[in-house]
């Protein structure tokens, strides 16, 4: 065979939990050999306990990254320190990680964590260099049993190909597609399954508890209800896991919508001849307004990264396939178009304000969907990836929009201007509701979105799901009782934006 002819080679993990013992052996290697600090995991070994006394038996999972073949912590990044290496091994570089945690949020398998002492991300990555130089990654070489095999799957004479070809072998959540590279041999559904074993009582994990139960961030292992599995499954061991994006994305999404609706919702009824070009609203009140909430939304996602200070690099490394990235433009893009409006405006410039106003619509429109691919790019979150998603931010910047300029239009606009504006506002409000009423009644297509849109709206997140519907059903009066509608719009879609952002986090993923 020729040099050129050689297949590459393509590393990949068995794990044979019909050897596993429990013995966490593995783990206790893996944090030696990668210097892995107290309260966080690279790898570790799930238990759930099987039947009912006295015929109960526990059943393991080795849990760790699954090297996948079209990882999307890869495509998320937005800097390129998760990256995939040609032997198929997903690495990370930790000196550009900016510690957005949009590859946490991207894991279906919750195998990436914020490292406590250096803030950046990380994960397994099969003691790649030790492979270089030819050893086995340290939890194989320790495991007692020899349950867990990594091997070159393009190599039919390897064990692990031999064993993937020929055994029953099964992956984590093979419905995302992502071509995991790590198998399981003989692993129980209920432990493979995060949904498929039930939550203990009180959060009494054993030797280990998953921290404060009402922290809304906390997101403990197993089913809180109903589990998927026929099998009578309990958790009995699992380590703490907890949202990626806290308060700050909420607010991001919702500050985002502000500073598109404000020009969007003014441009637009200037363009209709609703409002004149050299009305206050239009002139100041619209440029000013977006410039300051996207100031606002910039701070918030600068605020939420492990490494503030590298935030450059989103603009200097940039990953093209990251819609952190390509919103990050478009917010530039349209800071910039807003900035050339204002300046069009204060210097009387009547033709420049009219052009740069109708290039701004279609900015403004892209600054406040654009959210929803960032979302869909989470695959781990399938409350989040409904095609509703993007029509409804359009939705949500026309309601905050209507809602920012209605008080101003009051003070210096003309009552019809006012009028206009209040009637956008409660059309806004209905289209908001309607699509909500049709998020939560609509039956969802996975297990995971269910448990999701019913910790929105029955758990954790109930009170600010439900003072948000409440909040904007009041903007909907908005034509008859002015000021107040703009309160509860505002309020109100603040509210159901951290629940809707928070619930999306709040099920199990490993």
């Amino acid at each position: 065979m020729a040099v050129d002819d050689v297949v590459p080679a393509r590393w990949v993990k068995v794990l044979d939990q019909t050897r596993c013992i429990g013995c966490h052996a593995c783990s206790t290697a893996c944090k030696s050999e990668n210097e892995v600090p107290l309260g966080v995991n690279r790898t570790y070994v799930k238990s759930v306990d099987v039947g009912v006394f006295p015929q109960v038996r526990r059943a393991f999972q080795v849990t760790r990254c699954n090297q996948c073949t079209d990882a999307p912590c890869v495509a998320a990044c937005p800097t390129g320190a998760m990256y995939k290496r040609d032997d198929g091994i997903v690495d990370f570089d930790k000196s550009i990680c900016i510690g957005c945690k949009a590859c946490m949020a991207a894991c279906p398998y919750d195998a990436i964590f914020i490292n406590p002492e250096d803030h950046s991300a990380e994960k397994c990555n099969m003691c790649a260099h030790r492979l270089d130089v030819g050893l086995e990654p340290a939890c194989v070489s320790v495991c007692p049993t020899e349950a867990i095999l990594v091997g070159d799957l393009n190599d039919p004479t390897s064990k692990v190909a031999t064993l993937i070809n020929r055994k029953p072998v099964t992956v984590r959540r093979p419905e995302k597609e992502t071509g995991p590279g790590v198998f399981y041999l003989g692993a129980h559904q209920a432990t493979l399954d995060p949904l498929a074993a039930r939550r203990p009582d009180g959060g009494l994990y054993a030797w280990a508890t998953q921290g404060d139960m009402s922290d809304p961030q906390l997101v403990p292992a197993g089913s809180a209800g109903h589990n998927t599995s026929s099998a009578a499954a309990l958790v009995s061991y699992d380590v703490p896991h907890r949202a990626p994006w806290g308060w700050e994305v909420s607010a991001y999404t919702w500050t985002k919508s502000l500073g598109a609706g404000m020009m969007l919702v003014a441009v637009a009824l200037a363009v209709l001849g609703k409002l004149g070009w050299q009305d206050a609203t239009a002139r100041w009140v619209a440029p000013l307004g977006a410039v300051f909430f996207l100031s606002v939304t910039g701070v918030l996602l600068i605020a939420d990264l492990k490494h503030p200070m590298r935030f450059y690099l989103i603009f200097t490394r940039h990953q093209w396939r990251s819609w952190l990235v390509r919103g990050s433009f478009v917010l530039g893009g349209y800071g910039a178009i807003v900035g050339l409006y204002f300046l069009a405006a204060a210097f009387d410039l009547h033709t420049a304000q009219v052009v740069t106003g109708v290039i701004a619509i279609p900015l403004a429109v892209a600054t406040a969907c654009y959210t929803a691919f960032l979302f869909a790019q989470a695959k781990a979150r399938d409350l989040w990836q409904s095609p509703l998603l993007l029509p409804h931010l359009a939705v949500q910047a026309v309601l905050a929009g209507a809602a920012g300029l209605l008080p101003f239009a009051m003070l210096w606009s003309g009552s019809h201007v006012t009028s206009d504006l209040e009637v956008t506002l409660a059309v806004a409000a209905v289209a908001h509701l309607l699509l909500v009423v049709g998020e939560i009644t609509l039956p969802h297509v996975t297990a995971h979105a269910h448990r999701a849109s019913k910790e929105m709206t029955q758990g954790r997140f109930a009170r600010a799901f439900w003072v948000g519907f409440v909040g904007v059903a009041i903007a909907v009066a908005a034509p008859w009782i002015g000021l107040a509608g703009v309160a509860g719009a505002l309020v109100g879609l603040a509210a159901y934006e951290h629940a809707f952002v928070q619930a999306g986090q709040s099920v199990p993923l490993a």
